[in-house]
């Protein structure tokens, strides 16, 4: 059935219920039923004010989003909240859930607006590359002032009940009625002529903190063309007639949708919910997780443990030990009181998260697990040992998982009597921060154990991308390439800083090589090293990390590594420098100019090129999988969509050539992919090998 209004009458009030499950978006046939109700109320002579809620468990949470992308059909949200404002009869809106988008725009609207205490509102379209279309933008700036309007708008962020009270974007928060005190709120109002809001001037900021607002956005918008129009946008409303701000918050709107900054948004919207769909489990059943046991407490096992105890689960953490169990059970603590001290939990949920946690250094304390993950050093022989250990004690039914980086999960299945329960789970670090989880599929894993997978990732508010085997999986792999691409332009004459602002301005929020500083530079040595017997002679190399390393330059926690560190600030170094000049000389290559734009467009076709490969091999289903761990996992920018993504947008032949280029100058390794030589020559492109039919989704 299509979403509909009910109405019921309370005494002199009318209730208008919105109802368009899940989340009462705000479709065609949603605004042509309010509309309508607010019409017939109007008519009423009996009424004398009205209530505008919503049924099931949310007010409208946004648009519909089958509608993105399209014409709008009347009647036009803008047609229908003006409705609400130019009524003559007080209208109160009730907010429980999430009031999002629309939602919050049609209480901007409304004379009156009261929250239930748990519900959250906010203006997010900017998370979409888009700005309120429909009066936000002025409207809320009159009720809470311009910096609050522009923080809420040029951020997206939802306010709880207390925040948005204290700032006056609600007139009440409900005890245990809310539509109850809704009605009696609006009974009071009845008969009472009321303001128009779009007739009220902003109230007067504080001396600085407009300017203050507005550098801070500046800061923080790092390419993105949405939040600094919000600036202008908000002035407006004090500064302008609300019907001319209107018409420019409109023109804005349009011109921000038909922008590639919101096409790629959207584009990541739709592939974060895609993603959930894989496809070969149809009819699995996910396994029922309540007990989770981890193997290893150092930085990875105990971020975690956090991240399963912060969602209701049993955990038990595990080390060989005493020394490492104490220092693990440091780090957990240390993770809880953060939550804590943050607000984030309070004191009762750090006692409950304490209650469930168990920490031991007997593997027998997992038998009554449902889900094992092992979280130690990456070392095969030693993981191999470790799971067939725990394969002898959990139960046949239960789920093993290793969180590896790279190492191969199919030699680590080769030794399991069950391979069929036993998967990859890799968590970013930290762990119970990051939204990514790479699923890792073996060829042997049940549908069942995947699907359990899938669905413990999503109880954790992960978005889960699943992956076929291969060292790296999607991120990794790719970032290899992507890093080094870079290290063979310092052979080129470009310096660490030069490809650092490059990759900045692309939209990193730090460049590579001072993230290699941030990680420590000896944790990529360790693996150089463990790798060298192996590594081929006839693939291009460069040393300088190691020769970095040699010196003890690790960075940040050294104080030197690609960059000096002093007083807490990164400067260039003029030792690493020459470093790098002197290898570049050794190497016979003649020095090129390198400007930004050929910095970005080789270390783009570097990762697309290896997206292709993947693709080609099948170790990832479809691009846009590919673009989700590339955006939530390594800060590649959201507002570009991804790199697979991105190179659509260039278009694919340019990227091709560039990629050409790249092979012809970086040798064996980085040979051109035949997928991507394949759609380049007939004119598709990957978003044609994006399958958004109904898969499986646990």
């Amino acid at each position: 059935m299509a979403g509909q209004v009910h109405r019921t009458t309370h005494g002199p009030v009318a209730l208008l219920e919105i109802d368009n499950p899940p989340v009462n978006a705000t479709s065609q046939a949603i605004r042509r039923a309010l509309q309508d109700a607010l019409m017939r109320a109007e008519a009423d002579p009996e009424i004398e004010a009205i209530v505008i809620a919503a049924r099931g468990k949310t007010f409208v949470a946004g648009g519909d989003i089958s509608e993105f992308g399209r014409k709008p059909l009347e009647p036009h949200l803008p047609d229908v909240i003006n409705r609400v404002e130019e009524s003559a009869k007080p209208v109160v809106v009730a907010w429980h859930g999430t009031a999002l988008g629309g939602g919050c725009e049609i209480g901007l609207a409304a004379h009156r607006r009261i929250m239930a205490r748990d519900a959250r509102v906010g203006l997010p379209e900017v998370k979409l590359g888009l700005l309120p279309g429909t009066g936000g933008t002025q409207r809320l700036p009159r009720l809470v002032g311009l910096p609050a309007a522009l923080d809420l708008i040029a951020t997206g962020r939802m306010v709880d009940a207390r925040e948005a009270l204290a700032i006056g974007l609600c007139d009440l928060v409900a005890g245990d009625d809310l539509v109850g005190e809704a009605i009696a709120l609006a009974m009071s109002l009845g008969g009472k002529l009321q303001p128009r809001l779009s007739l009220r001037p902003p109230p007067a900021p504080d001396a600085g903190a407009w300017e203050a607002m507005v550098a801070r956005v500046r800061a923080q918008a790092r390419g993105r063309i949405a939040p600094l129009k919000a600036i202008d946008l908000v002035a407006h409303a004090a500064g302008m007639p609300f019907a001319q701000a209107l018409r420019i918050e409109r023109q804005t709107f349009l011109e921000l949708t038909a922008s590639e900054q919101s096409k790629a948004l959207r584009h990541l919207f739709f592939a974060e919910r895609d993603v959930r769909r894989v496809a070969g489990i149809e009819g699995a059943r996910a396994l029922p997780v309540r007990a989770v046991g981890i193997v290893g407490a150092g930085t990875m096992g105990a971020g975690i443990a956090m991240a399963f105890l912060d969602s209701g689960y049993a955990v038990t953490v595990i080390e060989r030990e005493e020394a490492a169990l104490r220092a693990g059970a440091e780090r957990i603590e240390s993770l809880l009181q953060r939550a804590a001290k943050g607000g984030r939990i309070d004191a009762a949920g750090l006692a409950e998260r304490r209650a469930r946690l168990t920490l031991a250094t007997e593997l027998a304390r997992l038998a009554p697990c449902d889900l094992v993950i092992e979280c130690v050093f990456e070392d095969m022989a030693l993981k191999q040992e470790l799971l067939g250990a725990l394969e002898s004690i959990l139960r046949p039914e239960a789920i093993l998982a290793t969180n590896t980086s790279y190492l191969d999960i199919e030699a680590m299945a080769d030794g399991l009597a069950r391979p069929q329960r036993f998967l990859g789970l890799h968590f970013f670090s930290p762990a119970h921060v990051m939204k990514l989880m790479e699923i890792v599929r073996t060829r042997r894993v049940s549908a069942d154990a995947l699907a359990t997978g899938l669905a413990v990732a999503r109880d954790l508010g992960k978005i889960a991308v699943t992956t076929g085997v291969c060292e790296g999986f999607i991120g990794n792999r790719i970032l290899a390439r992507f890093r080094a691409e870079c290290e063979f332009m310092l052979e080129e004459g470009a310096m660490p800083a030069e490809i650092d602002a490059a990759m900045e301005a692309f939209g990193l929020a730090m460049g590579p090589f001072a993230v290699q500083d941030l990680a420590g530079l000896d944790i990529a040595w360790v693996r150089r090293k463990r790798h060298a017997a192996t590594r081929d002679p006839a693939e291009r190399d460069v040393p300088i990390v190691d020769r970095l390393c040699e010196r003890g330059w690790f960075g940040q926690k050294a104080g030197r590594g690609w960059y000096r560190y002093a007083e807490g600030k990164r400067v260039r170094d003029p030792d690493v420098e020459a470093l790098v000049r002197d290898h570049a000389a050794s190497t016979g290559r003649r020095p090129v100019p390198l400007p930004a734009e050929a910095i970005q467009a080789r270390v783009l076709a570097a990762m697309v090129n290896e997206g292709a490969k993947l693709l080609g091999e099948g170790i990832a289903a479809r691009p846009l999988d590919i673009d989700v761990v590339l955006v939530h996992g390594y800060g590649f920018p959201a507002w570009r969509g991804g790199p697979m993504h991105e190179a659509d947008s260039r278009g694919l032949a340019a990227v091709l050539a560039t990629a050409r280029e790249n092979a012809r100058r970086d040798g064996r390794g980085f040979e051109v992919a035949p997928l991507l030589e394949e759609l380049a020559a007939s004119g598709r492109n990957f978003a044609s090998l994006n399958q958004r039919e109904p898969m499986s989704q646990p």
